[in-house]
C-alpha cells in the first residue's frame, strides 16, 4: 500500500553496501524507517542530499503490514531551510538534536502536536540570528514536556534544590544523589523562563553552557534510561564561547 506523509529527517545509518536506513519523524506514523539506496545511479545521487538532519520532506512509500522498514517511491522537500546547512553552528545543533530525537523516539506512534512543535521550532531556528547558542537548551526543555518530565517550578525559591528524579524544586536535600544544589538549581529555574523571543538575553560562558547541557542530559537519562551515548555531544561542547 502506498502511503504519503510529511516528516523530519533524524538520522541515517549504513544498512548494507547498497542501502542506508533513514530514521524520520513523520506526521502520520511517528518515527518511521526508510531504505535509501547508496548506489552511484542518478536517482540515488539525487536522493541522498535530501536526507540531511532536520530536512522537511514529503515521502511516498510502500508500507506493508508486519514490516518496519519501508521503501521510498517518491520524495520531495516541503520547505528548504535557508540557513541551517550553511551555518556551521546551526548544522552542528541540528545534528545533535536530531540524534537526540532518534534515540528518544523508538515507537511508531503519531503525535501531531509534537510534529507541529518540531516543524515550527526548526523553522524558527533556521531564521534565528540571535540566541542560536541557547536554542538547543530551550528545545530540550520544551521536549521534556512532550515526554512527560518537564521540570516543575511552582515551588521554586532562591535556596531550593532541584530533585532530578521527581523533576521538582524542594527546600531540603532529597535522600538520593540525583540533585542540583541551589546555585545549579537556580540556573535550571532560570532556563525555564526561556522562550523564543528572549533566547539572546541568556548569557553563558562555554564552561557554563557545557555544564548545563551535561546536567540536562543526566536529567533526560534519569527519565529515559534507554537513552544511549550521544555521539555528537562532544561537538556541542566545542561550539560556543
Amino acid at each position: 500500500m502506498l502511503e504519503k506523509t510529511r516528516g523530519i529527517v533524524l538520522h541515517t545509518i549504513a544498512y548494507s553496501d547498497k542501502m542506508s536506513i533513514v530514521q524520520v519523524y513523520t506526521e502520520r506514523f511517528g518515527r518511521a524507517a526508510y531504505l535509501l539506496p547508496q548506489s552511484q545511479g542518478k536517482r540515488s545521487r539525487m536522493l541522498r542530499p535530501l536526507f540531511s538532519p532536520f530536512a522537511f520532506l514529503e515521502i511516498d512509500s510502500e508500507m506493508q503490514a508486519g514490516q518496519d522498514i519501508f521503501r521510498i517511491r517518491d520524495v520531495h522537500q516541503v520547505e528548504v531551510w535557508s540557513h541551517i546547512y550553511g551555518d556551521p553552528v546551526k548544522t552542528s545543533v541540528a545534528l545533535f538534536l536530531s540524534e537526540m530525537l532518534s534515540r528518544l523516539f523508538r515507537e511508531s506512534e503519531s503525535n501531531p502536536a509534537f510534529f507541529d512543535f518540531l516543524v515550527q521550532s526548526i523553522r524558527l531556528f533556521d531564521m534565528m540570528e540571535e540566541g542560536k547558542a541557547n536554542f538547543h537548551l530551550w528545545f530540550l526543555l520544551r521536549l521534556s514536556g512532550f515526554l512527560g518530565f518537564l521540570p516543575n517550578t511552582e515551588q521554586y525559591g532562591e535556596d531550593c534544590f532541584f530533585d532530578m528524579l521527581e523533576g521538582v524544586f524542594v527546600p531540603a536535600t532529597p535522600a538520593h544523589r540525583h540533585v542540583l544544589l541551589p546555585a545549579e538549581a537556580g540556573v535550571f529555574a532560570r532556563l525555564m523562563r526561556m522562550n523564543t523571543h528572549n533566547l539572546s538575553r541568556f548569557r553563558f560562558t562555554r564552561d557554563e553552557r557545557r555544564t548545563i547541557l551535561e546536567q540536562m542530559i543526566t536529567y533526560y537519562r534519569l527519565h529515559q534510561p534507554e537513552l544511549s551515548e550521544i555521539r555528537s555531544l562532544e561537538i556541542m561542547h566545542e561550539l560556543f564561547d
